[in-house]
């Protein structure tokens, strides 16, 4: 029944993951039949090329440890803490997650760059400055960390530290001894996913960096897309993908140790109102927080979507009902629709393959099946830009024949939906009681009916919640997208991407203003889920 379950997610990732990322390495580094490993040595001795992985891992960590400080508190805050709008700032700190790295660097640019509100306000520029890759890494990695770290906080009895300073422990050394061993996996936990989304940052660092800063998704970029150097680009995706593989390795470690170590209690007996000067304080932090680092940027981005040449108005957003600025075949507003259409369907992909592979992984098991798990994760580390452009070279020969069909680009976008569905309903699939689908099969029920009369009812809501987020995510998606994406049938974020690469104060203000409506479109998605999700602490995201 498992191996059933699991044919289909693993045919889907050999055929649209594993076999565009091995032929385009074969591509890189084979001549004439041969494999040249030699090349393994002779890229990563370049200068240029250990200047590129050096900047990749220390801008990660260096993200990493300033979102762990700047979070930590709020994760604190959101579990123990009950207070007017909690749900409605859950998902507002939420949003920027679930946006393109597009637009997180879009927004940072309106706020950081020339001509934006500190340019303008103080003369202060900091884009193409580390600062800004750093800033926009907390703002897009912040919820990771208040919803893996908060959701399991808020499960933590606080009745055991209270019993540590009875018995005479301050408040620090309680904390220090009971609460953080305790915490330790899910800090661990988000610090690696963290790392694994800063590791592989692309369109922030290509919209903040300039040239001086790249990591080395974005040098695979350059190697392929600018100098067509695939044994380069080839190198850099092994790399990249040896790294990623190690780091969800640990991660996978982490989450086993975070499920099987600890006796949780309701979150919902946890939190209470603030008590004393201090915890107020601590909350106005976090609230003033939220406001700089999350509100801000994404005000600044709706500000200059209206700030056209001749004054607040809807100018950008008219402009963009007209082709006549060149950048695209089609009149820009097309991508919204374009953008739509293929969330959609990317998300009705990601949704059957995330719920058989959930199916298949609700009985935990050995490491054939852990390694299946990891597997699903692949695509949210490993290079999008080697996935895209290995569905150019791959697919063009019948009977996958796909590059001029529409389906191309949903089919990538659902490689980065089906972890997020995977890790939405598995916890709610394990926590449903086996009992259940025992006595219901004992009956005389199928596989197909126990599923649709057992586990369907129980699940639907988190069903609904990863669709949600698929569709989200598939929005957003970028990295693979823009190579495969038409010219006459733009996604969101390939097009807000080429406005912003041409000159001019016109496509600059059509960039924001698609911003801003994808901006909207994936806050709206959020809000939907926030009110239809029940359990708080249900999923890893």
């Amino acid at each position: 029944m498992r191996l059933g379950l699991m044919t289909v997610p693993v045919a889907f990732f050999a055929l649209f993951f594993a076999y565009p990322v091995a032929s385009i390495v074969a591509r890189g580094l084979k001549a004439d039949g041969v494999w040249q490993w030699g090349r393994l040595a002779d890229v990563l001795t370049e200068p240029g090329i250990l200047d590129v992985l050096w900047f990749t891992t220390w801008q990660a960590l260096a993200s990493t440890g300033l979102t762990l400080l700047i979070a930590l508190p709020g994760a604190y805050v959101f579990a123990r803490f009950e207070f007017p709008g909690k749900q409605l700032l859950r998902a507002v700190v939420t949003v920027p997650f679930v946006l393109p790295t597009v637009v997180v660097g879009t927004a940072f640019l309106a706020l950081l760059g020339r001509g934006g509100v500190l340019d303008e306000t103080w003369g202060v520029r900091l884009d193409t400055t580390v600062w800004a890759i750093l800033l926009a890494h907390v703002f897009f990695n912040y919820a990771v960390v208040v919803r893996t770290v908060g959701g399991l906080w808020s499960q933590l009895d606080p009745r055991q530290e209270e019993a540590a300073r009875m018995l005479g422990a301050s408040r620090l050394t309680a904390w220090r001894k009971v609460t953080l061993p305790a915490l330790g996996p899910a800090v661990a936990a988000a610090a690696l996913m963290v790392f694994l989304f800063t590791f592989t940052s692309f369109g922030i660092v290509q919209i903040l960096g300039g040239p001086a800063y790249s990591t080395l998704e974005v040098e695979i970029y350059r190697q392929t897309a600018q100098l067509l150097a695939l044994d380069t680009a080839a190198v850099l995706t092994l790399v990249q993908f040896a790294a990623v593989g190690a780091i969800l390795a640990v991660h996978a470690w982490t989450v086993r140790r975070r499920e099987s170590a600890l006796k949780l209690v309701d979150a919902a007996h946890t939190a209470r109102r603030p008590r004393g000067t201090g915890q107020w304080a601590l909350l106005g932090g976090v609230l003033l927080t939220v406001v700089l680092l999350v509100l801000v940027p994404l005000g600044v981005l709706v500000e200059r979507s209206l700030h056209t040449a001749g004054g607040y108005g809807l100018g950008y957003f008219r402009a963009l009902t007209s082709a006549d600025g060149g950048a695209f075949l089609v009149p820009p507003i097309e991508a919204i629709g374009n953008s739509l259409q293929y969330a959609l369907a990317a998300t009705a992909i990601a949704l059957v393959i995330g719920a058989l592979a959930a199916a298949a992984l609700t009985r935990r098991a050995g490491r054939l099946v852990r390694g299946f798990d990891a597997l699903l994760m692949l695509p949210l580390g490993v290079s999008a830009v080697t996935v895209g452009f290995g569905f150019l070279i791959t697919l063009d020969k019948p009977p996958l024949d796909l590059r001029s069909s529409w389906i191309l680009v949903p089919l990538a976008q659902a490689l980065v939906g089906v972890p997020f569905v995977v890790r939405t309903m598995l916890p709610v699939l394990r926590a449903v009681d086996s009992r259940l689908r025992e006595a219901a099969a004992v009956l005389g029920a199928s596989p197909w009916r126990v599923w649709r009369e057992v586990d369907l009812p129980l699940v639907r809501r988190a069903l609904l919640i990863a669709a949600g987020f698929a569709f989200a995510v598939s929005l957003g998606e970028f990295g693979a997208t823009v190579f495969i994406a038409r010219p006459d049938n733009p996604t969101l974020p390939v097009a807000v991407a080429t406005l912003l690469g041409r000159a001019g104060e016109l496509n600059y203000g059509q960039a924001m203003a698609l911003s801003t409506i994808l901006m909207l479109v994936c806050a709206v998605s959020l809000l939907l889920l926030e009110r239809i999700r029940t359990d708080r602490t249900t999923g890893e995201f």
